[in-house]
Protein backbone atom coordinates (compact mmCIF):
# COMPACT_ATOMS: atom_id res chain seq x y z
CA UNK A 1 0.00 0.00 0.00
CA UNK A 2 1.64 3.49 -0.89
CA UNK A 3 2.08 6.16 1.55
CA UNK A 4 -0.80 8.14 0.40
CA UNK A 5 -3.18 5.39 0.50
CA UNK A 6 -1.76 4.33 3.90
CA UNK A 7 -2.63 7.98 4.81
CA UNK A 8 -5.93 7.65 3.59
CA UNK A 9 -6.67 4.75 5.32
CA UNK A 10 -5.86 5.30 8.56
CA UNK A 11 -7.21 8.86 8.80
CA UNK A 12 -10.26 7.38 7.25
CA UNK A 13 -10.54 4.68 9.85
CA UNK A 14 -11.92 7.37 12.79
CA UNK A 15 -11.70 10.95 11.57
CA UNK A 16 -9.71 11.95 14.06
CA UNK A 17 -6.33 13.80 12.72
CA UNK A 18 -4.67 12.78 9.34
CA UNK A 19 -1.61 10.80 8.51
CA UNK A 20 -1.24 12.44 5.19
CA UNK A 21 2.16 11.93 2.84
CA UNK A 22 1.89 15.42 3.85
CA UNK A 23 1.90 14.94 7.99
CA UNK A 24 4.77 12.10 7.09
CA UNK A 25 7.15 14.70 5.24
CA UNK A 26 6.80 13.24 1.28
CA UNK A 27 6.68 15.68 -1.07
CA UNK A 28 7.20 18.63 1.11
CA UNK A 29 10.28 20.73 0.02
CA UNK A 30 10.50 22.64 2.86
CA UNK A 31 11.07 19.75 5.68
CA UNK A 32 13.79 18.63 2.51
CA UNK A 33 15.60 21.86 2.86
CA UNK A 34 15.21 21.70 7.06
CA UNK A 35 16.31 18.24 7.35
CA UNK A 36 19.20 18.07 4.63
CA UNK A 37 18.33 14.99 2.75
CA UNK A 38 14.87 14.07 2.02
CA UNK A 39 15.13 10.51 3.16
CA UNK A 40 16.23 11.66 6.26
CA UNK A 41 13.46 13.99 6.53
CA UNK A 42 10.65 11.52 6.04
CA UNK A 43 12.28 9.58 8.49
CA UNK A 44 12.33 12.31 11.07
CA UNK A 45 9.44 13.57 10.37
CA UNK A 46 7.63 9.76 10.44
CA UNK A 47 9.27 9.20 14.18
CA UNK A 48 7.55 12.50 15.21
CA UNK A 49 3.98 11.76 13.62
CA UNK A 50 4.45 7.78 15.72
CA UNK A 51 5.79 9.62 18.59
CA UNK A 52 2.68 11.77 19.05
CA UNK A 53 0.28 8.90 17.98
CA UNK A 54 1.49 6.95 20.76
CA UNK A 55 1.23 9.33 23.75
CA UNK A 56 -1.94 10.50 22.27
CA UNK A 57 -2.77 6.76 22.51
CA UNK A 58 -1.66 6.65 26.02
CA UNK A 59 -3.65 9.68 26.74
CA UNK A 60 -6.74 8.07 25.76
CA UNK A 61 -6.17 4.98 27.37
CA UNK A 62 -5.30 7.01 30.77
CA UNK A 63 -8.34 9.08 30.56
CA UNK A 64 -10.54 5.73 29.75
CA UNK A 65 -8.99 3.79 33.15
CA UNK A 66 -9.65 7.25 35.39
CA UNK A 67 -13.06 7.76 34.17
CA UNK A 68 -12.77 10.98 32.23
CA UNK A 69 -15.43 10.70 30.40
CA UNK A 70 -13.22 9.15 27.19
CA UNK A 71 -15.35 6.54 24.96
CA UNK A 72 -14.03 3.05 24.67
CA UNK A 73 -14.21 4.04 20.71
CA UNK A 74 -11.79 6.67 20.85
CA UNK A 75 -9.29 4.45 23.20
CA UNK A 76 -9.27 1.95 20.86
CA UNK A 77 -9.07 3.92 17.59
CA UNK A 78 -6.11 5.86 18.78
CA UNK A 79 -4.47 2.35 20.21
CA UNK A 80 -4.56 0.98 16.52
CA UNK A 81 -3.79 3.94 15.09
CA UNK A 82 -0.17 4.18 17.22
CA UNK A 83 0.18 0.89 16.37
CA UNK A 84 -0.37 1.17 12.85
CA UNK A 85 2.20 3.87 12.40
CA UNK A 86 5.09 2.07 14.89
CA UNK A 87 4.48 -0.85 12.29
CA UNK A 88 5.19 1.11 9.19
CA UNK A 89 7.87 2.52 11.17
CA UNK A 90 9.03 -0.34 11.51
CA UNK A 91 9.00 -1.84 8.37
CA UNK A 92 10.39 1.12 6.58
CA UNK A 93 13.30 0.48 8.69
CA UNK A 94 13.88 -2.97 8.60
CA UNK A 95 13.43 -2.48 4.54
CA UNK A 96 16.38 0.45 4.94
CA UNK A 97 18.73 -1.90 6.99
CA UNK A 98 18.24 -4.33 4.38
CA UNK A 99 19.41 -1.86 1.47
CA UNK A 100 21.74 -1.14 3.31
CA UNK A 101 23.05 -4.48 3.94
CA UNK A 102 22.56 -5.38 0.47
CA UNK A 103 24.89 -2.40 -0.97
CA UNK A 104 27.60 -3.17 1.30
CA UNK A 105 27.50 -6.73 -0.48
CA UNK A 106 28.23 -5.86 -3.27
CA UNK A 107 31.60 -6.03 -5.20
CA UNK A 108 32.94 -3.38 -7.59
Amino acid sequence: MSDVSMGAAVSGVSGMGSMSSQSWGVGNGENQAENGTPFAGLLHSMVEQTKELDDQASSTVTGLLSGQGVDVHQAMIATQKANMAFELSLQVRNKAVGAYQQMMGMQF
